[in-house]
């Protein structure tokens, strides 16, 4: 984002009057959830002052070392007491119905322990593609080279756990780029056999990266 995130967090950018993180956490509320917890990093100050009067439930913890989402997952392990929970990156923009529904897939099914959110693109080469059969997670290609991939799913960045996933968070190797990253824990759920399920979006979506997502963001909140 350049210049336009020197002195403020992403999440914070302004969609049509609004920081992007609160139109997240209104469609939070409107899927139903009644208490969140926001993992901050740059000028976390900017987030905890605006979301201070916030009508929902909110909790703050401070990455104070910026070396992954891995790390960043795992300081919520207190905050969720053992039950499932939903996890969404500050940049992504998913319909309410969309969280609903993968809320429900892990409710209704017992053997899983994962729902990962992903979009039908014409080619996954920017981000994660994944392969599954009958809506079963069966591996993940991280940035695939263009015009491999023989999946169209690309990894949304919003997922539902069960708890026992912070195990696996507590043990995550470095990355090649040197960060403790979430997608290595659903890679250990992957080589482990454990039942992780695919949820295709059903509404808009937006990664917003770039500054020019910003305009086309705006027009879907």
């Amino acid at each position: 984002m350049g210049a336009l995130t020197e002195e403020l967090p992403k999440p914070m950018l302004e969609l049509r009057g609004k920081p992007m993180l609160e139109h997240i956490l209104d469609r939070l509320r409107a899927a139903g959830f009644i208490e969140a917890l926001l993992v901050t990093g740059f000028r976390a100050e900017v987030i905890e002052a605006h979301f201070a009067a916030y009508p929902m439930k909110l909790s703050c913890r401070r990455q104070e070392k910026l070396d992954g989402t891995g790390s960043a997952a795992l300081l919520g392990r207190e905050f969720c007491g053992g039950a499932p929970f939903l996890l969404t990156f500050g940049d992504i923009l998913t319909e309410t119905a969309d969280y609903r529904a993968m809320t429900a897939m892990l409710e209704n099914d017992a053997a899983a322990e994962a729902v990962l959110a992903a979009k039908w693109v014409d080619d996954p080469w920017q981000g994660a593609a994944i392969y599954e059969q009958q809506r079963v997670v069966e591996r993940i290609v991280e940035k695939p080279l263009r015009g491999t991939s023989a999946t169209h799913w690309n990894s949304a960045g919003a997922y539902v756990f069960r708890a026992g996933v912070f195990e696996l968070l507590e043990r995550l190797p470095l990355s090649p780029r040197g960060e403790y990253e979430l997608t290595t824990a659903v890679e250990m759920l992957l080589t482990e056999r454990r039942r992780v399920l695919l949820h295709g979006l059903k509404g808009e979506w937006r990664d917003v990266g770039r500054p020019e997502d910003l305009d086309v963001a705006e027009g879907l909140v």
